[in-house]
């Protein structure tokens, strides 16, 4: 059996949809199983509700689990849930309770940018801390670092299709220049699905891109054309006072809409290395999606 902790959210629901077509069992652990009700009625799918960071909770859920897929994040923190407590946390609490289980293959997700990016964002500081988390674990561990996810439900889309649908005006930081290698969804859980198949990758850390590279600007004169709209004019907003609104709205507003630290982010780009999509290529079966076809079809 497989556990894949994050079952509910964008990637995971997508692994457990593509397991359960297979035959696969697996287990999904989700804080509020109560709000995936599809993802329960699933055949081979079971829901857990647990808390990653209780002990009690994860020990239940290991029992007669062989392969963890280890998915649990946030991109924004809140009172409720910081950086630390859920990248950092609850990827030790998740580690420590596979070796409790006797539990040997340990498949995580980190993120693209994350070794760059660890000493400018709190993010990405708490994502390289869980990658090192693993890589000390001493389990059977393949670690992987997706781009930009890319898919019909994903945050970074739905945003932007509303955007094109509702003005000829676009707004982007620094013009939109900002380079990007977005990743079909299917394409990152078929990743994690065939390595939680062996016992061992070929490679300890693939960093997981789509077939081309884009401009954030192009990325929207795709999503227009797939909706069969004409491309809006893009109005540049310098990068430097927006950080600084961000950085007032993190101070004043329970759910700002773009933080300091996701600017950072966006400055940094997300486009992986040559050498690790060819190793991406040569070990993982995947269809390579590209952002526009998949989009057509979605439009249709």
């Amino acid at each position: 059996m497989i556990l894949v902790t994050g079952a509910t959210g964008f990637i995971g629901s997508e692994i457990l949809r593509r397991a359960s077509l297979r035959g696969w069992r697996v287990r999904g652990l989700a804080r509020r199983p109560d709000r995936a009700e599809e993802l329960g009625r699933l055949p081979h799918v079971e829901l857990y509700r647990a808390d990653i960071t209780e002990p009690n909770d994860l020990d239940e859920a290991m029992e007669g689990v062989t392969t963890v897929i280890h998915l649990v994040g946030i991109i924004v923190a809140t009172r409720e849930q910081g950086f630390d407590e859920v990248h950092v946390g609850g990827t030790r609490a998740a580690l420590e309770a596979a070796a409790r289980a006797g539990i040997r293959r340990f498949v995580h997700m980190s993120a693209l940018g994350a070794p760059e990016g660890r000493e400018s964002t709190a993010y990405f500081r708490t994502k390289w801390e869980a990658e090192e988390a693993v890589r000390s674990s001493g389990l059977s561990a393949t670690v992987f670092r997706p781009a930009v996810v890319f898919g019909r439900d994903s945050a970074f889309i739905r945003p932007l299709c509303k955007a094109v649908r509702l003005s000829p005006v676009l707004p982007l930081p620094g013009g939109g220049r900002q380079r990007l290698q977005p990743v079909w969804v299917g394409d990152v859980a078929e990743c994690f699905l065939q390595a939680a198949r062996m016992e061992r990758s070929p490679e300890p850390v693939y960093e997981v891109g789509g077939p081309e590279v884009l401009e954030l600007r192009e990325v929207v004169g795709a999503l227009a054309e797939a909706m069969g709209r004409r491309r809006p004019a893009i109005l540049p907003l310098p990068v430097g006072p927006l950080k600084a609104l961000a950085g007032l709205g993190e101070k004043t507003l329970p759910s700002p809409p773009v933080t300091a630290d996701q600017l950072r982010m966006l400055e940094q780009g997300s486009v992986a290395s040559p050498e690790s999509i060819r190793a991406l290529r040569r070990d993982f079966e995947i269809e390579h999606a590209r952002l526009v076809d998949k989009a057509s079809e979605w439009f249709r």
